[in-house]
């Protein structure tokens, strides 16, 4: 959500509360909305992509007002060559939906998907996307390999060949955001939080206190619903900074089938016997010694944009959240520069973490990427719009515009301050999430597997199961679904085999 002084912060942040209330009304209602240019009667160098309306703001603007139509053109790209938007709602899984009844038919328009980094994958083993290695420029390939972070290219890869099939549009990271002035007032010094994130019982011990104090309602809010963003995102956040992970370490994130089950190991169960603490406070017969009650039992009903209205309105202390929440709570008439930012909080180091890239602090990562489609009559023109949005300027254009992170990440110290509003603040933060980025277990599979988790966590969050009850019964249904796709795996080889 990117600002100037003319005010484009305000505007960025509504539009991703409209995306966030079109996102319930959608999965409320179970209906698509797809509205725009569904390229019929378009010009012959016309190349239409979908994306939200938050996105649609910046495509095109009025005359003489930065775009990305133009920045594009800046880059290089053919001024005959234009982009349509095909709008579609703001629900990631709708939108999933509706790319997957398109390309199975062989349909296009549209000539470039915007995919969720979430699902990116299984388009990509279905055979729905375009082989990007192969179709752009060996030189842009390397520079994409060279400079993009690498947690979002992991999800734009083919997860046998390595080959890059989707481009990162731009990545999103789940940061913790607190109330410097209000715990420095009871006496803790955040200082160094922003580099080094404390330890997470330190860090309940810092919210109670100043929540105590100041008589405010809540110390700490976050997400946790039942929903993608419980399995993806912020439990994976909390397990990561426990040394725990669904299937090990980082090494076994992109190849169902195979792996090691791990969700009843300690490192697990401590996660949820913290947010048990949390939640529910010393009382409750699985919270963890030595972690207060800080968070409200609501939060089991909350997604993002419900948790952060506590934060915001000055009733909560700290607060999980995106990117998008800096703009939100960093303005001068909210908290200015008493709001701190920081990666979140850890219980286990990296080095004393049993598994690879587990452990220490962690950012949930998240974002969107590119998708040529390969029913498209006009692959080459949709190529050479890939390749624009592979420059600087385009990102950067993106940035200042929207607020949304490029996928160069040292790009972010180059924004105007003035241009991108209170995020300008927080760049460091942002480069050490990218640096401590978590990615979520993406295969084709995932979206399967993704409800049994949050199904499970949230189970165990409330109350309604144990920790050791919830997590046994996960990990006898993900051996399940583990065993399912070695076994589709093997018909697959046999029948091959017999060919």
């Amino acid at each position: 959500m990117a600002s100037d002084n003319a005010g484009r912060y305000p505007r960025s942040v509504l539009s991703r509360r409209s995306m966030l209330a079109a996102t319930t009304t959608s999965a409320a209602t179970g209906t698509l909305a797809v509205t725009g240019c569904l390229g019929r009667g378009r010009q012959p160098t016309t190349v239409v992509m979908t994306g939200a309306t938050d996105f649609e703001e910046i495509l095109h603007t009025d005359e003489g007002e930065p775009s990305v139509q133009q920045a594009l053109w800046d880059a290089g790209l053919d001024e005959d060559i234009s982009v349509e938007l095909q709008t579609v709602v703001s629900d990631s899984a709708q939108r999933m939906q509706d790319a997957q009844s398109t390309l199975q038919a062989g349909r296009a328009p549209p000539d470039i998907h915007m995919m969720d980094s979430g699902w990116t994958i299984p388009f990509i083993l279905r055979e729905q996307t375009t082989n990007l290695s192969e179709a752009l420029p060996t030189d842009i390939v390397g520079r994409v390999e060279d400079d993009y972070l690498e947690a979002a290219l992991e999800t734009a890869r083919h997860p046998e060949t390595g080959d890059i099939h989707a481009l990162p549009l731009w990545p999103d990271f789940g940061m913790l955001l607190y109330r410097q002035d209000l715990l420095e007032n009871v006496g803790y010094d955040t200082g160094g939080w922003d580099v080094e994130p404390p330890s997470w019982e330190e860090f309940a011990a810092a919210v109670a206190d100043a929540r105590d104090e100041h008589d405010i309602d809540y110390g700490y809010t976050t997400q946790a619903a039942a929903y993608e963003g419980l399995a993806c995102c912020t439990f994976t956040e909390v397990m990561s900074t426990w040394g725990g992970g669904y299937f090990g370490g980082t090494d076994d994130l992109f190849a169902a089938g195979d792996r090691p089950i791990t969700v009843t190991d300690d490192a697990v169960l401590d996660a949820i016997r913290m947010m048990r603490s949390f939640i529910h406070g010393e009382a409750d017969d699985y919270a963890l010694e030595g972690y207060p009650q800080i968070a409200p039992s609501s939060i089991v009903q909350w997604t993002e944009e419900e948790s952060l209205a506590p934060f915001e309105s000055g009733d909560a202390v700290s607060h999980r959240n995106w990117p998008f929440a800096i703009a939100a709570t960093g303005a001068d008439d909210v908290f200015a520069e008493d709001l701190g930012v920081m990666t979140q909080p850890y219980a286990v180091s990296a080095d004393d973490a049993e598994f690879e890239g587990v452990g220490g602090t962690a950012a949930a990562v998240g974002g969107w990427h590119l998708a040529v489609s390969p029913y498209s009559d006009r692959t080459e023109l949709a190529l050479e719009v890939l390749e624009a949005f592979t420059h600087e300027e385009v990102m950067l254009t993106i940035f200042e515009l929207q607020g949304f992170l490029p996928p160069h990440l040292e790009l972010v110290e180059e924004a105007d301050p003035g241009e991108i509003g209170p995020i300008a603040r927080y760049t460091d933060q942002l480069r050490l999430a990218g640096d401590n980025a978590v990615a979520r277990p993406v295969t084709d599979v995932w979206p399967e597997q993704s409800a049994l988790i949050f199904q499970e966590v949230h189970a165990a969050y409330r109350g309604a199961k144990t920790p050791e009850s919830a997590m046994a019964d996960l990990a006898e249904r993900l051996e399940r679904s583990e065993a399912d796709v070695a076994e589709s795996e093997r018909l697959d080889q046999e029948e091959t085999d017999g060919d």
